[in-house]
C-alpha cells in the first residue's frame, strides 16, 4: 500500500479552532481563483476571499468550511489558515 503525502493543517477563527491535524489536500478560495495545496507545497502567503475551504482528511473524507475572507500561510510542510 502506498503511503500518502501529508501535511499539517490548522484552520482557526479568532475565537475558536476549526480544524487541526494532518491533511492530504486543502482547496481554498484565493483572490485569483481556487488553489489546491498538497504536501511539500512551496512557501506562500495569500489573502483568501469568500467561498468554501475543502479539506481532504487522512481517511479520504472531505470536510468543508464556509469563509468570508482570510489568509493562508504555507511553510515547512505546514499550512495555517486564519479566517
Amino acid at each position: 500500500m502506498a503511503t500518502k503525502n501529508l501535511f499539517k493543517l490548522t484552520i482557526a477563527r479568532v475565537d475558536e479552532p476549526v480544524f487541526k491535524g494532518e491533511a492530504i489536500q486543502v482547496t481554498v478560495p484565493g483572490i485569483e481563483g481556487e488553489m489546491t495545496i498538497l504536501a511539500n507545497h512551496e512557501a506562500l502567503i495569500s489573502p483568501l476571499v469568500a467561498g468554501i475551504i475543502h479539506v481532504t482528511k487522512t481517511d479520504n473524507t472531505t470536510e468543508s468550511h464556509h469563509i468570508d475572507n482570510g489568509t493562508i500561510e504555507i511553510a515547512n510542510n505546514t499550512a495555517t489558515i486564519l479566517i
